[in-house]
Formats: C-alpha cells, sequence, structure tokens
C-alpha cells in the first residue's frame, strides 16, 4: 500500500507519537530523516513505514518525496537557540513542496503566540511576550496566508507542554531519568500551582483523528489541552512512586537560568519561557472534546509507567 503520508521531525517528540499512531493502526508512513539508524530503532516493531535520509531543509528531496502525498505533518523542531532563521526557512520549504498537490500541512502548535494569556481559545488575541513567540505568529500567519492562497491546506493543532515515550527536550528527559536513578526529580521555578500537560500518544491521537475527519475551510485551528495537574509537586511524586524512587523534587529557581545563560545559549532561551512556570497558562479544548465525545486520555499512571519503561529501556 502506497504512503499519503509524509511525516516530518518522526524521530522529536511529537513526530514519533504521530507516526507511531499511524503505523499501529497499519496506515503507511513517508519520513524524511537525518539519522536512518535512529528511526530505524525507533520504529524497528512496525511494517509500512518507508525511511529516507536526508534533510527537510533539503528543497529538492523534500519536493521529491512530497510531491504525491496529500498529507504532510510538519513536526520539526530545533534547538530554542537554533530557531532564528531555521524553523521560518523550513516552514517556508514545506509549504512550497505541499503545493505541489496541494496536501493538507498538519502543524503542531503551541502557546507561546499567546503570551501570558491565562485562558487560550482558539479565537483568542496573539499576544506573544518572547522572541520566540513573535516567531511563531509569524510562521502561523506563513501558514495561514499560503492556505488562504490556495497552495496548501493547513490543520494547527495547538498544545501546551508535552511529555511521554522519546520526549527528551530539557525539562522532561531529566524528570524521567532521575525517578529511575531514585534521584530528586528537577522542575522549574513553581511546584505548587496548576500547570497543564498533554501526553504526546493523546495528543498524536486527536491529531490523527482531525487529519482523517478533513478540514471545511483552508486553514484550520483547535486546542487540545490534555490534562490539568493541580499542583506539579503532586505529578512529580506520583512519577516517584510508580518508578519506587523518593518523593524528592529539586526546584531550579528563577535566578539560576540567568546565571547559566551567561555561558550556555540554550538556558538564555529557556529563562525566556519561564513565565510559563510561573503562573498558570491554560488552553480551551471544548471544541474538539465536543467533536470526539468519545475520546480519552491514556490513565494517567498507565501513561507514567509506559515512558518510564521507554526511558529505561532508551536511555539508561
Amino acid at each position: 500500500m502506497k504512503s499519503e503520508i509524509l511525516v516530518l521531525g518522526s524521530t522529536g517528540s511529537i513526530g514519533y507519537a504521530f507516526t507511531e499512531n499511524l503505523l499501529s493502526k497499519n496506515i503507511p508512513v513517508t519520513i524524511i530523516v537525518r539519522d536512518a539508524v535512529k528511526a530505524k530503532n525507533l520504529f524497528q516493531s512496525f511494517n509500512h513505514v518507508e525511511i529516507i535520509k536526508g534533510d527537510a531543509q533539503d528543497l529538492n528531496l523534500l519536493k521529491q518525496v512530497a510531491a504525491d502525498k496529500k498529507y504532510i505533518f510538519h513536526g520539526i523542531n530545533y534547538p530554542y537557540n537554533e530557531w532564528f532563521g531555521n524553523m521560518d526557512v523550513v516552514t517556508n520549504k514545506i509549504i512550497e513542496a505541499a503545493s505541489l498537490n496541494k496536501a493538507m500541512i498538519v502543524f503542531p502548535g503551541n502557546v507561546y503566540n499567546y503570551g501570558n494569556t491565562p485562558l487560550i481559545k482558539e479565537d483568542s488575541p496573539e499576544n506573544p511576550c518572547t522572541r520566540k513567540g513573535a516567531l511563531r505568529v509569524e510562521i502561523e500567519k506563513t501558514l495561514r496566508d499560503a492556505a488562504n492562497a490556495g497552495k496548501c491546506k493547513v490543520l494547527n493543532v495547538c498544545l501546551p507542554d508535552f511529555w511521554g515515550p522519546n520526549v527528551l527536550n530539557y525539562g522532561i528527559k531529566p524528570i524521567f531519568i532521575n525517578a529511575l536513578k531514585g534521584e530528586a526529580l528537577p522542575y522549574m521555578v513553581r511546584q505548587d500551582i496548576p500547570h497543564q500537560l498533554v501526553f504526546t500518544k493523546d495528543a498524536a491521537e486527536i491529531m490523527v483523528r482531525l487529519m482523517q475527519r478533513g478540514i471545511q475551510k483552508p486553514y484550520e485551528n483547535y486546542n487540545y489541552g490534555g490534562q490539568v495537574h493541580p499542583t506539579m509537586k503532586g505529578l512529580l511524586n506520583r512519577i516517584s512512586r510508580l518508578a519506587n524512587a523518593p518523593e524528592k523534587v529539586k526546584l531550579h529557581p528563577k535566578w539560576l537560568f540567568s546565571v547559566l545563560g551567561i555561558f550556555m545559549p540554550m538556558m538564555k532561551e529557556v529563562k525566556e519561557m519561564l513565565y510559563l512556570f510561573e503562573g498558570t497558562v491554560l488552553l480551551d479544548d471544548t471544541k474538539v472534546r465536543s467533536i470526539f465525545p468519545d475520546f480519552k486520555e491514556t490513565p494517567l499512571d498507565e501513561a507514567i509507567t509506559e515512558t518510564l519503561n521507554w526511558f529505561r529501556e532508551n536511555q539508561l
């Protein structure tokens, strides 16, 4: 069976979950990856995956592979300190490739566009309070303009912070690694306020369902917020218990990122986003839940256990 779906960023956090979701349903997928060995290891238990070694910044390759695709998942991401000059550029290349077959671009959005807004709805005004938020506004405008110009279709699914298997960013990986080692779990700024998080496998299920459902307008956006945890301390302690580890949290204060940012460009970029950990920002996902009333999140303990097992098998 020929693949109609091209996934970019399949070895990253959300792209991995999206690809795995499709393959688990025996839906063929084509992926372009820089590290073919890593991709083969991640997806070795699945059939129907075509692995092409290359870079999404290679426009000729991208156009060649995308020419007959109906869907392109744009899961490309870069480290924060490499966003500018990469995220915007690759998005324009993906649009050009998608225009060959008027494909639907499935784009995992985030809350950065809206700044320090306590409750975000699909029609909330964009009001970024960071450089990266302003760049996300620019990228999504580029996608929206391309869709409205008839070059492609765009499905934008806005997500909060995410966690799960193969989520290897600075905020998540150390939590699960430390839990498995019996050490204190690191977290940023505050652990005593509500925080919204999405398990990547749940986010993938929502995005796949929306993609298969189709869109009526050239550009459509939806929020999916996952679960709101009353406090991060409660969630972190739950992870420790399931890992049979002591319930200990190591809180990184805001000033630490100012100091580290002097020497580490990545920490300077993380500091800019700490407003998301100083207060509570929530996505209102009433619309998507009304579309899929049967959808249920993975039970929390099951999701934590699966994630711990993945890190135990792949990162220790």
